[in-house]
C-alpha cells in the first residue's frame, strides 16, 4: 500500500544533512530525518548519534516492560537536544497505531509505550529504532538555516534511515546529491 502526501512545499520526510559550516557542534556531520514541518516550525530525529550509556533492554526494564526471548541489540539514538527524556520510535510502515505519524511511504514515527511493548514482545515493525529527544526549530528558523547554507536537503531512503552504520550516513547522504564530501568546504564565501 502506498501512502501519498500532497506536496505542501514543506520538507516532511526529507533528510537534513549538516554542512561543514554548521556552527552548532551537536549537529556536526548530522543527518536528521525531518518528521514534521509547517509554518509553526519543524521537528526531526538525528539518525547518526547513539546514547551508549543506556541500552534498549535497560530502558525496557526501567519501564517494567517484559522482554520476550533473548536480549536485544537495539541501540538507542540521541534524537536531538530537545525533550531528551521523551522517546520516539522511528519505524517502517508495516505496523501503524492510531497515534502514529506517517512520515513517508516507508517511514513513520510513534511516541507511545505501546510500540515499545510490541517491539519487546517480538512482533514490532520490520525496521525500527528508538530515539530519546528530538531536534526542533521555531517558525521560520529551519528555512533561515537552510538559506544560510547550514543544511542540505536530501531525499530519504531506508539505507540511510535504518542502516546500522551510523558513521557513514553523512557521507552516503551527501553522495545521494552527487557531491564528493571531500569537496565541501568549511569556509564560507571564499572561492
Amino acid at each position: 500500500m502506498s501512502i501519498s502526501k500532497i506536496d505542501t512545499g514543506y520538507l516532511d520526510g526529507k533528510l537534513l544533512v549538516a554542512m561543514p559550516t554548521m556552527g552548532d557542534p551537536r549537529f556536526k556531520k548530522a543527518v536528521i530525518l525531518l518528521c514534521a514541518h509547517s509554518e509553526a516550525g519543524a521537528m526531526g530525529i538525528l539518525l547518526n548519534r547513539t546514547l551508549d550509556a543506556l541500552s534498549f533492554d535497560d530502558l525496557l526494564e526501567q519501564l517494567d516492560i517484559p522482554i520476550a526471548g533473548k536480549p536485544s541489540h537495539i541501540k538507542i539514538h540521541f534524537g536531538g537536544p530537545v525533550d531528551t527524556e521523551r522517546g520516539f520510535v522511528v519505524h517502517s510502515t508495516d505496523l501503524l497505531y492510531e497515534t502514529t505519524l506517517v512520515i513517508g511511504d516507508d517511514m513513520a514515527l510513534t511516541a507511545t509505550v505501546d510500540m515499545l511493548k510490541t517491539i519487546a514482545g517480538g512482533s514490532g515493525p520490520e525496521s525500527s529504532f528508538l530515539a530519546l529527544g528530538y531536534s526542533g526549530w521555531g517558525p521560520g528558523q529551519l528555512e533561515q538555516e537552510i538559506q544560510e547554507n547550514g543544511w542540505l536537503v536530501v531525499d530519504p531512503d531506508t539505507e540511510i534511515v535504518f542502516g546500522p552504520e551510523l558513521e557513514t550516513k553523512w557521507d552516503i547522504a551527501v553522495h545521494k546529491l552527487g557531491i564528493d564530501p571531500t569537496l565541501l568546504s568549511g569556509d564560507v564565501g571564499h572561492a
